[in-house]
């Protein structure tokens, strides 16, 4: 339905956008932003959470998140797309193509056992997610992730935006009929099923997975959220992600000029030259920066730096503790 107001505003932020470029171009002016990060820096970040004490958190996670619970990553040396020579693709990305797949499903299902692996557990930062939700503080949590690791680490489902979907359920392609995670896992890792099919007779459709493929639309949850979600912010948190896969990437540039942005990465991404006129990414490499910061790491040994400065480590290590006594007890069926 068409939403005058959401077209307006985005209208408004396009023109603003666009007079402050050329202002800087023509005038060499650039729009002032008042810091209101102390300094840019871990500690700069952990005091404005201590003393301005933001309401609206919004956390931003890739696959670097989930790294240490033994699922790959897609564009490192050692990633996905560096794994899938013996599948005999056309190309590296055709195993997430939604037209190869209708084709060609059993590629994606002999790799999906790397994909999602038995009894993951969640990674010390998706604990620290799930701790800012606990202080009440969390918005919302963006994930291009698809492991449903959100979800184990305790999550209320309400809290996570899977970006590209999850395999917490999957779907018959022919009738629709819904399974779940426990299903779905059983039969990737049945040696005698190539591919699953629905278990209704007269069907027998193929069951996929519900994460997005390329040629698949996004989830209409990530449209609503994002634009309800952002122009509130008052903290971006982005963690473990490349920041090149649109229109994920781009919500960096969502929220307003002045709301800090961390980056807890292995590299420097998404960012500015340090020489450039106008910002289009993050600006921790600029020298008007006011308000990004970049902690150069893994995403684990990010949020406990991040926890021992707000002195948040011991709860943080409780929330750990616990997760690795329920999975050793009861290990997830994922």
């Amino acid at each position: 339905m068409f939403n005058r107001e959401k077209v307006s505003n985005i209208y408004s932020k396009f023109v603003q956008s666009f007079e402050n470029a050329l202002n800087t171009v023509v005038y060499g002016e650039k729009p002032s932003t008042l810091s209101k990060l102390s300094e840019l820096s871990l500690k700069g970040v952990a005091n404005y959470i201590k003393e301005c004490k933001p309401k609206n958190v919004i956390v931003m996670t890739g696959a670097g998140t989930s790294t240490s619970a033994g699922i790959p990553d897609f564009r490192s040396s050692t990633g996905v797309y560096s794994c899938l020579q013996e599948y005999n693709l056309p190309h590296p990305q055709a195993i997430f193509d939604i037209s190869y797949f209708e084709s060609h499903p059993e590629p994606f299902f002999r790799f999906a056992k790397t994909l999602f692996p038995k009894n993951v557990k969640p990674t010390p930062a998706h604990y620290f997610v799930k701790l800012l939700e606990k202080k009440g503080i969390l918005k919302r949590w963006y994930t291009q992730n698809i492991d449903a690791l959100e979800f184990l680490a305790g999550m209320p489902e309400e809290k996570v935006v899977t970006a590209h979907g999850s395999h917490l359920t999957s779907t018959c392609r022919s009738c629709g009929k819904k399974y779940d995670r426990k299903w779905m896992t059983e039969k990737i890792f049945d040696p005698n099923t190539l591919v699953p099919h629905c278990d209704t007779e007269s069907c027998r459709g193929v069951v996929k997975p519900d994460i997005i493929f390329f040629g698949e639309a996004l989830p209409r949850r990530f449209m609503t959220c994002s634009f309800e979600d952002f122009p509130k912010c008052d903290l971006l948190i982005i963690m473990g992600t490349s920041l090149v896969v649109q229109p994920f990437a781009a919500l960096v540039h969502e929220v307003a000029d002045d709301v800090p942005r961390l980056l807890i990465n292995l590299e420097d991404v998404g960012g500015d030259s340090p020489a450039g006129a106008s910002s289009t990414g993050l600006c921790y490499a600029r020298k008007d920066n006011m308000r990004d910061v970049f902690w150069k790491g893994t995403c684990d040994e990010g949020v406990k730096a991040l926890a021992e400065l707000l002195d948040w480590e011991l709860e943080l290590q409780e929330m750990i503790a616990e997760g690795e006594v329920k999975f050793t007890t009861a290990p997830p069926n994922v």
